[in-house]
């Protein structure tokens, strides 16, 4: 199940794969994918399983399809190293697909431009629409919210009797929202709420606003 949210007159729906639907522009916002992490891993013999490899296509896939945006807009960290087999997976799922792709260039995206220039995707080091910022690193400036990756959020849950439970999630503050990362293996940094921010997490079938 989805989460609304409302920013500046606009709608936003978060998704439990970690993505946002930004129903006025119809754009998928995406972060930290880290696309060949995988693959790097396997590389350096970590027991890594080879199905893990094309998970996250078949999740891009799934959730591109439950909103049918006009444009996916990826806030960096789409690749995670250098240029590797995944790349081919990527070359030939983005052949399949009819919308329009930008990257928000992340400090992971060490990929020469060429290679994104060949399947037709635009890359910005930031990217202003209206009163949004979009960036991969947590920016702040005045006159703008500010949609980010990087930080790889998580929320950290206690229960009554001790109990912890550790959940990836969206973590908005006044004029910044930061977007878990989509990817598998990419772990979190849990972040400790302030007054004013709002936190929803991530289960298998829904976004539920925790603080």
């Amino acid at each position: 199940m989805n989460q609304e949210i409302f920013i500046l007159n606009n709608t936003f729906l978060l998704h439990p794969c970690g993505v946002i639907f930004w129903e006025e522009k119809n754009m998928l916002l995406i972060a930290d994918v880290h696309l060949g992490k995988v693959s790097h891993f396997r590389k350096f013999g970590s027991a890594v399983p080879q199905r893990a490899v094309t998970s996250n296509f078949d999740t891009l896939s799934r959730v591109v399809e439950d909103f049918n945006p006009k444009t996916i807009c990826f806030l960096g960290d789409l690749f995670h190293s250098s240029f590797n087999k995944e790349w081919l997976l990527f070359e030939k799922w983005i052949h399949t697909r009819s919308e329009k792709f930008i990257l928000v260039a992340g400090n992971h995206d060490i990929i020469s431009p060429f290679h994104y220039e060949t399947v037709g995707m635009k890359i910005y080091s930031e990217l202003v629409i209206g009163e949004f910022l979009l960036t991969h690193h947590p920016t702040e400036r005045d006159g703008f919210f500010n949609f980010s990756g990087h930080i790889h959020p998580g929320i950290r849950l206690s229960g009554m009797g001790k109990q912890t439970l550790k959940l990836s999630c969206f973590f908005k503050s006044e004029n910044q929202l930061i977007l878990p990362a989509f990817g598998t293996f990419t772990g979190n940094y849990y972040l400790k709420p302030e007054p004013g921010d709002a936190v929803f997490a991530i289960t298998k079938n829904e976004v539920i606003k925790v603080y």
